[in-house]
């Protein structure tokens, strides 16, 4: 089995609801999150998994419908940490990508979040 990833990028602003009062994440804030989606299966008679074209379309939808936007106005993301963040991204991408198994998400340069799912 050979595995594949791609970057993706957005900006967007949040607030944490159910952090302690006067926890600074409970203000508004903003990120740049960097995505890494990554996707595996057998190599086809292309010499590929998935096209690379494909992955850049089928999550930059998703990624188009919350880049510069209020996170906790998008539904499912009330409360958006990264560990909220990174499983919404993978159910939103992996119905049109099936070859998805992990989504990685950081919202700066020493933090991040890793979602793979049981089973996959």
């Amino acid at each position: 089995m050979t595995s594949i990833w791609k970057n993706f990028h957005f900006d967007a602003a949040h607030w944490l609801p159910h952090v302690p009062e006067g926890h600074k994440c409970g203000r508004m804030h903003g990120h740049t999150y960097r995505v890494r989606v990554w996707c595996r299966g057998a190599i086809d008679d292309r010499g590929m998994i998935v096209d690379y074209a494909v992955i850049a379309q089928k999550v930059g939808s998703v990624i188009d419908r919350i880049d510069h936007r209020v996170l906790n106005e998008i539904p499912g993301l009330d409360n958006p940490t990264t560990e909220i963040l990174a499983p919404w991204l993978f159910e939103q991408i992996k119905a049109d990508l099936p070859e998805l198994f992990r989504v990685e998400i950081a919202e700066s340069a020493t933090t991040g979040c890793v979602f793979e799912p049981d089973g996959d």
